[in-house]
């Protein structure tokens, strides 16, 4: 029986696999013009050539960023320099080759991707969860073993704040009119969920 009230804490770390069903692609496309309306004209048709890629089934756009620079040769400018940049999600994963040919056929300035992530990791997390407090749990037994006593209950638990999603990227891009991604194995990966736990535990 804890008399004196000594106590245990210990850190759990846990993680949960689970192969991706989302996949995110950042885009961006610029141009340089004499001045900003004939590069922001210029852009607006680099866009609209790129807005059927963007459009397709299975891709969702999550945002877009407008931006516009003056181009400058020493301490004159000349001319201006726009671009527009795009974050897609890609939901329908089996279609992620055709969906990569064509925004890469769009010719964009930048492309990068896919970053793998999971539509809903609340299974995953949960999973992750469970085996930190586990490994905690496991810790604080041979602690306890090492000081001749037993583990009493959990007092408290706390959740490390640094818990998520390690992520990944792969990049794909190409100059060619006609483009195929098929041999980049771009499959879809396993995220994994990471979960930390502080306990505390009496001693027995």
């Amino acid at each position: 029986m804890n008399v004196d009230g000594s106590e245990i804490v210990t850190e759990g770390t846990g993680w949960h696999e689970q192969l991706a069903d989302h996949a995110e692609i950042a885009v961006s496309f610029s141009v340089t013009g004499r001045d900003r309306a004939s590069a922001v004209r210029d852009l607006g048709r680099a866009m609209a050539a790129a807005e059927p890629a963007m459009s397709r089934p299975g891709v969702k756009i999550r945002s877009r960023r407008l931006w516009v620079r003056t181009e400058w040769r020493g301490r004159r400018p000349a001319g201006c320099r726009v671009g527009e940049d795009v974050a897609l999600l890609v939901t329908d994963v089996p279609a992620l080759e055709n969906i990569l040919n064509a925004l890469i056929t769009a010719e964009p300035t930048t492309l990068s991707g896919p970053h793998w992530t999971l539509e809903d990791p609340s299974v995953a997390l949960r999973a992750a969860q469970h085996n930190a407090v586990t490994d905690a749990r496991r810790r604080a037994e041979g602690y306890a073993a090492a000081l001749g006593g037993t583990l009493g209950p959990l007092r408290r638990l706390v959740e490390a704040p640094d818990h998520g999603l390690p992520v990944a990227f792969r990049a794909a891009h190409a100059e060619a009119a006609v483009v195929d991604v098929q041999e980049l194995g771009l499959e879809p990966e396993p995220v994994r969920v990471t979960a930390r736990c502080t306990a505390t535990w009496a001693l027995g």
